[in-house]
């Protein structure tokens, strides 16, 4: 479950720990006529980047242009915890990153391996994101819909919307 004190106390890290707990999310360019696709992340924290492994002829990557800036939207394995991120985003083929996140899932999609002439990664700087964290237990929910009910100048307090900037 997300943690609200989390949430309030240490927001980027409980981000970046949630990311780290999906197999994917959706990925989108901003400004192009394109739908939103699947994709794994791959975190690096302390540059708050999100490394993506795709294919050099992938729709995404040909769509990359200098400066595009793009969304990443995730939804944590329990349901209650939501973020949108956003950032620039380029076609990078480092070969350091490839070696640190790869194994056995991404081998799978590159006949020749690591050295696979079609494999690229994509890098994501995040400088923004809004994150939403929600109660996961029905009991304190139904309590705190029931009271704002009874009292019609209370709203419910089922949940906790952070804005985070990153350099």
């Amino acid at each position: 479950m997300a943690s609200f004190s989390e949430a309030r106390e240490q927001p980027a890290r409980q981000l970046w720990d949630q990311i780290n707990d999906i197999h994917a999310g959706m990925l989108g360019l901003s400004g192009v006529d394109m739908h939103m696709q699947p994709m794994a992340p791959n975190v690096d924290p302390t540059t708050n980047t999100i490394w993506f492994y795709t294919k050099t002829d992938a729709e995404l990557v040909r769509m990359i242009k200098p400066g595009s800036r793009a969304h990443f939207c995730v939804i944590g394995k329990n349901h209650d915890y939501h973020a949108c991120l956003s950032g620039v985003i380029e076609v990078r083929p480092d070969p350091a990153k490839i070696e640190e996140f790869w194994n056995s899932v991404v081998a799978a999609w590159y006949e020749g391996g690591k050295k696979d002439p079609k494999l690229t990664m994509l890098s994501m700087h995040v400088d923004d994101a809004e994150i939403w964290v929600s109660t996961g237990s029905k009991l304190k929910f139904g309590w705190e819909i029931a009271k704002a009910n009874f009292d019609e100048e209370k709203m419910p307090d089922v949940g906790i919307k952070r804005h985070l900037q990153f350099a």
